[in-house]
């Protein structure tokens, strides 16, 4: 049996948002070095700032009820990270912090940057280190820092800006290793020789393609291993109007079909692209064969066989 694989993938791409008016003035305060929070009806001040009471769901996000606390605070819990990740707010080992700055009555959560986690403990005094550069984001606040000074005095900023940030562009990406485990690895193997392999459940016989490594209607493992195809019938289909962006494997003019293909001996379709037909000639029944370009590790697509097209009634439980 060969090794499992396993393969490093990243998922990535900007989340855009607007802002409604809360969060707009605190990210503007940010860019101007004010740290603002939101007074409720009883009196606690919230930072970040919400729009709605966590506690009575009562709204409270408009702009009147927006107050400026001051700059510096107490730590209230951290955690030390000795290894920085990507992205994160330092390159060097730093405390995660839960900051309670001096006029509010909740935490925020930033980085606080200390030689060790020996100079970190709840109770110390901070203060914000802004970023040199800023734009309007949470990252205008670079870090938190230990201070021993006196408490800052807010300026008294109520949340009026002339020139306020309306929306954020934030990178989201996920790093991760993933693997196919035992039974997709076989299969992968078996497609890189243009074999499709699956695996045949020993209660129900039916054969899943790809395998799971397990039979989803019996809840049964699955070791057997059993040869389908290489031609099938198209069980359903789709017509595709719309061209992919930014997907190099996907470069394909539209209009184009992708289509549920059950291949001869499997108990389930898999899906393909169809062509060398006109898209609008496609069906279900039609009998397809796989074709494979040069160095190909799957199928580039599928196309007409010749043969008569597949009765209905030899497909329709694989619909």
């Amino acid at each position: 049996m060969p090794a499992v694989l396993k393969a490093p993938l990243v998922v990535e791409f900007p989340f855009t948002r607007s802002l409604g008016p809360v969060q707009s003035a605190f990210l503007t305060g940010l860019r101007e070095r004010v740290v603002l929070g939101v007074k409720t009806r009883d009196g606690r001040t919230l930072v970040p700032p919400v729009e709605y009471d966590p506690v009575t769901a009562e709204e409270i996000g408009d702009p009147g009820g927006l107050v400026e606390v001051a700059p510096t605070g107490t730590v209230t819990t951290w955690a030390w990270n000795p290894e920085p990740r990507r992205g994160q707010p330092l390159r060097t080992p730093f405390a995660w912090v839960l900051v309670r700055l001096d006029g509010a009555d909740t935490a925020l959560l930033h980085a606080l940057d200390a030689p060790g986690p020996e100079a970190v403990h709840t109770g110390m005094r901070v203060r914000v280190r802004w970023a040199a550069e800023r734009t309007g984001a949470i990252t205008d606040l670079a870090c938190f820092e230990p201070y021993d000074g006196d408490p800052a005095e807010p300026t008294g900023h109520t949340g009026g800006f002339a020139d306020p940030v309306t929306g954020i562009v934030a990178p989201a990406r996920l790093d991760y290793v993933y693997s196919p485990g035992r039974a997709q690895t076989a299969y992968i193997h078996a497609l890189s020789e243009r074999r499709t392999v699956g695996e045949r459940c020993p209660s129900c016989r039916k054969v899943y393609v790809p395998p799971r490594g397990a039979c989803p209607t019996c809840g049964v493992a699955t070791s057997e291993q059993a040869e389908v195809g290489p031609r099938g019938t198209v069980t359903t289909y789709c017509i595709v109007n719309i061209k992919a962006a930014h997907t190099a494997n996907l470069d394909i003019e539209v209009p184009y079909v992708y289509a549920h293909i059950a291949l001869d001996g499997a108990g389930l379709a898999l899906h393909g692209r169809i062509a060398g037909i006109p898209y609008d000639q496609v069906r279900m029944g039609l009998r397809v064969e796989p074709v494979w370009t040069e160095g190909g590790r799957y199928p580039d697509h599928y196309r007409p066989t010749g043969e008569p097209d597949a009765e209905y009634d030899t497909y329709k439980e694989l619909l």
